[in-house]
Order: structure tokens, then C-alpha cells, then sequence
């Protein structure tokens, strides 16, 4: 299964019951495992969890180690790019040159690197770059 279909898959599975904006994640380790993550909403609205950071939860619940791709697909007409805290989580596990597919439900895609999407990330301790 492509990691499209993967994300697509569990996108179904979101609870957003008050947004209803549903978003599904797929993670390729680089261990090569599938790793997936959905949306899920709470009435206090930053209590929430983002799918890619489900992903990420999932991959190193299952003790992988990095992030070789994403693909994120969401229901908008333009794709989405990860949330701030998620391009640092995505940063946190990913090479810059890692690449994120960002999709809609209605065909169109967008894809960068991890560092195109996060320049001047944080790494351990410092600024990149500095």
C-alpha cells in the first residue's frame, strides 16, 4: 500500500466532530515500516492531537528510529502544510532532505523537503545555522 492510500485509509478513521476537518498522516520509517496517525480533536481546542504527531507517536511506539517520508492528506482545496509544532516534530526525527507530501482528498498534491518546510529549525540546543 502507498503511503497515499495509507494516509487516505486512516484519514477516515479522524475524530473531528467539531471542526470536521479530518486529516490523515503516513510515515515511512527509515527502518521501511508504515506508521499512521489521524486527527483527534477535544472541546478544548489545543488539547487536540495532529496527525502527523500520531504518526510519530506510532513510529516510535513500535521502536523506529527516523523519518524517511511523509504524506499527509487532508479535505481542502489546496494541500496543508503540518502545523508549526509538527514541522518542528517532523524536523526532530527527519533529515532536511526528507520528503513531505502534503495531498488533498480531491486530487492535488504539494511536496517539500522538512527543511523547506521548517528553515532555521531548532536542533538540540541551538539554532541550526548558528
Amino acid at each position: 500500500m502507498s503511503l497515499l492510500e495509507a494516509a487516505k485509509s486512516v484519514r477516515e478513521r479522524a475524530y473531528a466532530p467539531y471542526s470536521n476537518f479530518k486529516v490523515g498522516a503516513a510515515i515511512r520509517s527509515i527502518e521501511g515500516n508504515t506508521h499512521l496517525g489521524c486527527n483527534v480533536e477535544n472541546v478544548a481546542y489545543p488539547e487536540g492531537t495532529c496527525a502527523e504527531a500520531g504518526a510519530i507517536a506510532a513510529m516510535i511506539a513500535a521502536g523506529d528510529t527516523g523519518i524517511a517520508e511523509v504524506t499527509v492528506i487532508a479535505d481542502s482545496p489546496a494541500p496543508v502544510p503540518p502545523c508549526g509544532g509538527c514541522r518542528q516534530k517532523l524536523k526532530e526525527f527527519a533529515q532536511g532532505d526528507v520528503m513531505v507530501t502534503m495531498a488533498t482528498t480531491r486530487g492535488a498534491t504539494l511536496s517539500m523537503t522538512v527543511a523547506e518546510l521548517l528553515p532555521g529549525a531548532f536542533g538540540a540546543g541551538h539554532m541550526e545555522g548558528t
